[in-house]
């Protein structure tokens, strides 16, 4: 069994690959001063509260990370305390097998390269990936399994922080859809701007992205929504083609097998 761990700037999303299915799952805060120690407490107790599997069957550990620090110290967890699993982290020297069309090909964050590598593998290009996280991301993936760029913008979250912090009278609310769009009081109108207006956000990139990616048949298109945040929109927005909640970690079982055996360098 495969555990995959992906290291967003405000969650973490770990899974348990057996085979190419998912069995177990779990998410949990990133906390970017957590030490190598505490990190392997809490991956002990995650994987020891399974029914599904113990600790004993993972065979090895695919991780990817966009925080430096957590990276840090999840690389000395795996040493100290996985050193007999093999580990393959995301990073320069690591083939992925989508080659990064971009100005500069260090800028882009390792999970994007996931999510290219697993709508690629599940859907074929072009593609368009909307990642919904602390930023919304999107990925634009030609139809040779090239990543040639995109967009961020704002996550869900984040914008709602920012107008609570900066309009006294604006309250943070449930992010839930509201009945109508038209608000009827302060909690709808917000519930309705943020919702509706983040789904005709991703409708508008996406179909920006589209028309570049594919001007002669935008409609080929495949565009996929991942992320945390994805459920509380994609049922607003009808350019989604597919929800694939485990993308990222998708792609981390893919760059495992891609690297498992090579040489200890580019695994480390």
């Amino acid at each position: 069994m495969l555990l995959t761990i992906d290291i967003g700037n405000t969650n973490t999303v770990l899974g348990v690959f057996d085979g190419d299915r998912v069995v177990e799952h779990w998410r949990i805060a990133t906390v970017p001063d957590r030490t190598a120690d505490e990190l392997a407490v809490v991956l002990h107790g995650l994987l020891a509260g399974s029914s599904v599997f113990t600790e004993r069957n993972i065979t090895g550990i695919s991780l990817c990370s966009t925080v430096p620090s957590v990276l840090r110290e999840m690389r000395e967890m795996c040493e100290r305390y996985y050193d007999c699993l093999e580990t393959v982290i995301v990073e320069p020297g690591v083939k992925t097998g989508v080659p990064v069309r971009t100005d500069n090909p260090k800028e882009v964050g390792s999970d994007r390269i996931m999510n290219s590598l697993a709508a690629i593998h599940l859907y074929g290009g072009p593609a368009i990936v909307v990642d919904f996280g602390t930023s919304t991301n999107f990925d634009a993936v030609s139809a040779r399994g090239e990543f040639v760029g995109g967009a961020l913008a704002p996550g869900i979250e984040i914008s709602v922080d920012a107008l609570s912090r900066r309009a006294a009278q604006l309250l943070k609310v449930e992010l839930t859809r509201p009945p109508r769009v038209i608000g009827k009081n302060t909690v709808e109108s917000l519930q309705s701007g943020i919702i509706y207006g983040f789904s005709a956000q991703v409708e508008g990139i996406a179909r920006r992205m589209a028309r570049e990616l594919s001007p002669d048949d935008p409609e080929a298109v495949t565009t996929i929504a991942t992320g945390g945040l994805a459920p509380l929109v994609i049922d607003e927005v009808s350019v989604i083609d597919a929800y694939e909640p485990w993308l990222t970690l998708i792609g981390l079982r893919l760059v495992y097998e891609k690297n498992a055996g090579q040489t200890e360098s580019n695994l480390r």
